[in-house]
């Protein structure tokens, strides 16, 4: 098999510690990855936004009561690096999914994309769910989870392609976890530009005194106080 080269982005996701990657995850239903993408790969790809061809739909989140603010989802076939980064995050997510899905007593997942993408498509899922997203001033994400038919990958990421502080203000990762007869549970997660965070889309085992139990988790961005904040989401089941 060739080696990927030494500066690609498949040699930097194969270079991070997925086995702490994988620990944190267990542990908060989250993790960052420090900058991942280059401040190059990140103007690209929100040079991409204005490209309306590359896309397959536009959603204005005010119409539908999602909060304040845009996003596209991308079209096939996905932008390289978009492609990419889906393709190699797949394998090494799906070892933590399948040790989530051992422990609520749930079958596995595929271990290459490809077959579980077979399976989305077996059901009705054909459409694909990697997204740009576009927010300004006063703008902000309602909590909420990404799923899209009967299956759903269990983790996601979502790479900050702006540079906070500089392109915008405001406008934190937001995370809310609800345990079964307990209050919500509410995170920031700070991302630098080309950081990604891997997060739990729907639920998450945590283990328990009498073995693990299921929560629920839910994800959003607070309110913009100035600039633009653009963000890459790579979501691995497609959508009906």
């Amino acid at each position: 098999m060739t080696k990927p080269r030494p500066d690609s982005v498949v040699a930097r996701v194969e270079a991070l510690d997925w086995n702490a990657l994988g620990a944190m995850l267990d542990g908060q239903g989250n993790a960052t990855t420090g900058p991942l993408l280059t401040a190059r790969e990140c103007r690209d790809l929100i040079a991409l936004y204005d490209a309306d061809s590359r896309f397959r739909s536009r959603v204005v989140m005010a119409r539908h009561g999602f909060g304040s603010g845009e996003y596209k989802y991308f079209a096939d076939p996905l932008p390289s690096l978009v492609g990419t980064l889906r393709r190699v995050l797949y394998p090494r997510l799906a070892a933590t999914a399948n040790r989530w899905q051992a422990r609520m007593g749930e079958a596995p997942y595929p271990s290459r994309l490809d077959d579980f993408l077979d399976r989305c498509h077996a059901a009705g899922q054909h459409k694909p769910t990697p997204l740009l997203l576009k927010y300004r001033a006063g703008d902000y994400n309602c909590l909420h989870q990404d799923l899209y038919g009967s299956l759903a990958f269990p983790l996601q990421v979502a790479f900050l392609l702006s540079r906070p502080g500089e392109d915008f203000t405001g406008g934190e990762f937001l995370l809310t976890e609800q345990r079964p007869r307990l209050q919500s549970r509410g995170e920031v997660v700070s991302l630098s530009q080309g950081e990604g965070v891997i997060f739990a889309v729907n639920r998450r085992p945590v283990m328990g005194r009498r073995g693990a139990y299921r929560v629920t988790m839910r994800h959003g961005v607070s309110r913009l106080r100035g600039g633009h904040r653009f963000t890459l989401g790579v979501i691995f089941h497609d959508a009906q």
